[in-house]
């Protein structure tokens, strides 16, 4: 990764950070209760992190993923900082796990681009190489002659 590169992904991941948190704050603010499908949601991951894996909401269809993530986030975090009480499964700290994966899911995105653009780069490389290699074997001989080559991979 080059020096603009790395400027450039480190301004959007902190651009975006910075937005979802506002948003997040926002809407923490003005939303306290469970929303929509939250209702099924909130109360499924605050049983996870009482440690009750045993219960299932069948209103739920999705797999156990986020819950476990969740709870293993927060547990550690909640007993380092010596959180106790509502405060280690609430709304706002789960709501929060979603924050950490959006941006998270940024930087996969991000690799995700660059595994597709690597072949492109690679490319590249491959004909710069390629037609400075003929320019110096042509300038060997005698007489000097260019070939440029382009082949597509």
């Amino acid at each position: 990764m080059d020096r603009l590169e790395k400027f450039f992904f480190s301004a959007v991941v902190s651009s975006n950070f910075l937005v979802a948190s506002v948003l997040f704050a926002m809407i923490s603010r003005a939303q306290r209760t469970p929303y929509m499908d939250e209702i099924f949601h909130v109360p499924q991951a605050q049983k996870y992190c009482e440690g009750i894996f045993s219960e299932w909401d069948p209103m739920i269809t999705t797999l156990p993923g986020l819950y476990l993530v969740s709870t293993g986030i927060i547990k550690p975090v909640s007993w380092l900082l010596s959180w106790t009480g509502t405060v280690v499964c609430s709304i706002g700290m789960l709501r929060f796990i979603n924050l950490m994966f959006n941006t998270g899911n940024l930087y996969l995105l991000y690799l995700f681009f660059c595994r597709i653009h690597q072949k492109d780069k690679v490319g590249r490389i491959l004909i710069q190489h390629r037609i400075e290699s003929t320019i110096e074997i042509s300038s060997k001989h005698k007489r000097v002659r260019v070939q440029i080559r382009l082949v597509s991979l």
